[in-house]
Order: C-alpha cells, then sequence, then structure tokens
C-alpha cells in the first residue's frame, strides 16, 4: 500500500488519501457531504479568533468589523453510511479552539443538569435569573461555540420541549451546528407528544444549517460489525483485548465516558458509553438489583451492549442468573447487539438447569447462539434503519 499522505487541509482530502491507502472504498455520496462540510471548514477558518474579552469575537469575518453568520449542516441517511466518521474528521480539523463533539442525548443530560443546577441557585438567592435557559445556553456557548452532534435524535418531551428555546439563544449567540441523524428533521420527535409545540425548532433548525441526505449503497458499519466476535471464552487476556477491540471498532474509536439512564425518577448507572453503545461488567448489570423494565430502558438507549467478564453460575447466584436471563430476553427482543465474555461457553454457564430456570436457560442459550447469527445482525441493522 502506498502511504497516506498529509490530509489535514480538507475533509475531501483525507477520504480521497484513504480510498488510495485501501483503507476506504471510494464513495461518491460520502465525497458530496465531505464538500459540504469543507466549505464549512473554510467558513471557520476566514473568522478572525475570538478574544478573550469577547465571545464573540471570532464571529466577525476577517477585516470586515461585520457579524458573519456560518450555515452549519444536518446530514441524515441509514445506519452504516459513514455519517459519524465524515463529521470526526471535520471536527478534527475545525480551526478553533472552543468546540464540542458529543451524543445528543449526552449533551441534552448536561443541559437538564445545568438547569437544575440554575434552579438551586435561584432557589439559594445566588441569582435573581428566573429563566433558566439563557445562562445555560451563554455558559455552553463560552465552551463551544463549534457543536457537533452524533445521532440528532428527539424521544423525550422534556427534551422536545426546550430545543426551540435553547437554539433560538445558542444560534443567535452564533453557534455553529454540525450534526448527524438517521431522520430528516421533519420526522424528527413524529408522533411525540404535543409535537406541534416542537415544530417551531425544526423551523429554526433549517434557518440555521443546510440539510444533506448521505445515501451511500453500502452499509459500511454491517461489513465492519459482521466480522467481529460477539461471544468470547475463556476469560483470559485474549479475550479482554478482543472486547477492547471490538468496542474500539463500534464506536470509532471514541473516547467513551460514564452516563446515566433515566427511568421513572431514578437513573441507572452506565460505567462507559460512547454513542449508542455501552460498556458493563457482569457485576455491574447482574448483581445490582436491575429488573427487566431496566433492561428494556438500556435496550431503548442503546444499539450494542458490551458485557464483560461472565462468571460460571452456580446454585449460590440464583439471582444473578434470572438477571442475565432477563438481559439477554430484553436485549434480544429489541435486536440489541450484544458482546458477551465469559468464564465458559454459553451452554456451561450456569451449572445446574433444573426446572423452569433450566428452561428459561436453555432458550436464553438459544438466543445467545441466535444473536451471533448473521441473520440478526442484519434484523439489528433493518430496525435501526427504520428507527
Amino acid at each position: 500500500m502506498e502511504p497516506i499522505p498529509d490530509y489535514t487541509s480538507s475533509v475531501a482530502e483525507e477520504l480521497k488519501a484513504l480510498a488510495v491507502s485501501g483503507a476506504l472504498t471510494p464513495d461518491a455520496a460520502q465525497m458530496q457531504v465531505a464538500a459540504k462540510l469543507d466549505h464549512v471548514l473554510t467558513c471557520l477558518k476566514e473568522t478572525k479568533p475570538a478574544k478573550k474579552s469577547s465571545a464573540l469575537g471570532w464571529l466577525f469575518a476577517r477585516g470586515s468589523g461585520k457579524p458573519r453568520k456560518i450555515r452549519g449542516l444536518y446530514v441524515h441517511g441509514s445506519v452504516g453510511r459513514g455519517k459519524t466518521m465524515l463529521m470526526d474528521m471535520f471536527f478534527k480539523k475545525a480551526p478553533i479552539a472552543r468546540k464540542r463533539r458529543a451524543h445528543f442525548h449526552e449533551f441534552m443530560a448536561d443541559v437538564h443538569s445545568r438547569i437544575h443546577e440554575h434552579r438551586q441557585k435561584l432557589k439559594r438567592g445566588e441569582t435573581r435569573q428566573a429563566d433558566p435557559v439563557p445562562p445555560v445556553a451563554a455558559a455552553l456557548f463560552a465552551e463551544a461555540e463549534l457543536l457537533c452532534f452524533d445521532e440528532f435524535s428527539v424521544t423525550d418531551i422534556t427534551d422536545a420541549m426546550i430545543l426551540a428555546r435553547l437554539f433560538t439563544e445558542l444560534f443567535g449567540l452564533g453557534c455553529v451546528l454540525i450534526a448527524t441523524s438517521n431522520v430528516a428533521p421533519d420526522d424528527l420527535y413524529r408522533e411525540g407528544l404535543n409535537r406541534s409545540l416542537f415544530l417551531p425548532f425544526i423551523g429554526l433548525l433549517e434557518t440555521h444549517v443546510d440539510v444533506v441526505t448521505l445515501d451511500s449503497p453500502t452499509d459500511y458499519r454491517m461489513q465492519k460489525l459482521a466480522n467481529l466476535p460477539v461471544y468470547i471464552s475463556p476469560l483470559d487476556a485474549r479475550a479482554d483485548a478482543a472486547m477492547t477491540a471490538a468496542w474500539n471498532q463500534v464506536t470509532d474509536g471514541v473516547k467513551g465516558a460514564p452516563v446515566e439512564v433515566p427511568r421513572k425518577g431514578r437513573s441507572i448507572h452506565v460505567p462507559l458509553a460512547a454513542g449508542r453503545a455501552a460498556r458493563f461488567s457482569f457485576s455491574d448489570i447482574c448483581e445490582k438489583p436491575l429488573g427487566a423494565a431496566d433492561y428494556l430502558a438500556l435496550a431503548e438507549r442503546f444499539d450494542q451492549i458490551f458485557v464483560e467478564h461472565v462468571p460460571q453460575l452456580g446454585p449460590e447466584k440464583r439471582n444473578e442468573a434470572k438477571r442475565f436471563i432477563n438481559l439477554v430476553d430484553t436485549l434480544y427482543d429489541n435486536t440489541v447487539r450484544l458482546y458477551v465474555s465469559a468464564e465458559t461457553s454459553a451452554e456451561d454457564i450456569l451449572t445446574e438447569r433444573r426446572g423452569t430456570e433450566g428452561f428459561e436457560f436453555d432458550r436464553t442459550v438459544s438466543r445467545l447462539f441466535e444473536m451471533r447469527s448473521a441473520d440478526y445482525l442484519a434484523r439489528h441493522q433493518a430496525e435501526r434503519a427504520e428507527a
């Protein structure tokens, strides 16, 4: 293979270099999106650097003294077409210091946390600003003039009701937005409660971003996932390395972080999450008092779940075995992709298989085998594409 040349100047040049090296397959649809991302890069490069005395200094075009409005980009299309890869290339090249790349749901969790903290300050008499949205937006903009969101999706009514007000403030300050999504803006929060109150956000969004569809004929994610091991045993250094390699493939190397998944007034702790992938140890997910409803909340939030270090389960681990059965059943019913590292083969996880629990575990073993199949992976991908 030829060495990959320096491709720091544009997303399109990076794509071409990777294609020449054989690391990527040339894709015309991706190149079209790359050109639009490069246009945003050019606009960013033509602005003055921000001055410490003014959060808005960076918005003024060189030498013009006038505010420059930079339109962002909203890229939508089916899963596995390369949207996240392109956005990550763009983000690394964006020539500004204050920028943020996040999964959309993680960003909104941060927003709600800041709003809650502002209201606590109001109660303590530390602020007289009754409306938390303007100061929260100002703080977010002070940290990042460029926001890059992966998997822009609105499913929560609390998010839906606040987005228009929040982004009216952010766009007014000069925030530039780049987002990827599986759906077009008009389909955001489709069938959602009180959707009429959400519609102004769609109009606001389309005023500040260009909308482009990425319709590549090839599902690159499916090609990549099809070759990943999903059940690894026994537990050893090789198993740990294989799970980490699979995690890095699934997340495209994005640095993960702990998150909290809300459920009926409380939250489920996820030790490591990146986008719509979550990583647990067996003790995190099966030795804590979690039930089927908790596992359903995780299945609705994540497309791919890793469970590491599953031990062999004897009679003294009956509760843990029951939770493991519930977990596999729930993930299977919701076509979540499950990756497991275990002490033994699936058939030998439960040391005693008697009565109802024995029958239930036989079903679990069968499902674990089916979840490794190409048919299950195809169903997983198809349902995510329709989501």
